[in-house]
């Protein structure tokens, strides 16, 4: 994955509620909202080290889960195949257009593109 902090989200988004609700709000101010450790320490009135310890249990926890089932894996790879799957159909009505003018290819190619955008949903 690109980074540190996008993987970390992606993690949040398919995993967040499984954490606990503390470690849930600590992540989502830490990652989301861009506070630092200190400023989340201070307002939840712990040390910055809990705050830390918090955050890192759950980015442990949500990894675990990840290396278990591989859905974001199988998500991200979904996404790009679909994108080969769009070009391709994209292609396929372009051909036609110069080519064939073939009132079923375009209905196909349609029906593919649909289904493409439905999935993407």
């Amino acid at each position: 994955m690109k980074n540190q902090t996008y993987r970390m989200t992606l993690l949040f988004d398919f995993y967040g509620e499984l954490l606990t609700e503390r470690q849930r709000e600590f992540f989502d101010l830490f990652y989301n909202e861009d506070l630092s450790l200190s400023e989340i320490a201070e307002n939840a009135g712990i040390s910055r080290q809990g705050v830390r310890d918090a955050i890192v249990r759950g980015e442990r926890y949500m990894q675990e889960i990840e290396d278990k089932t591989h859905i974001i894996r199988r998500f991200l790879q979904m996404g790009e195949r679909l994108e080969t799957i769009q070009q391709a159909a994209e292609n396929i009505k372009t051909i036609n257009y110069r080519q064939y003018e073939s009132p079923l290819i375009d209905s196909c190619v349609g029906q593919i593109l649909r289904a493409v955008e439905a999935l993407k949903e």
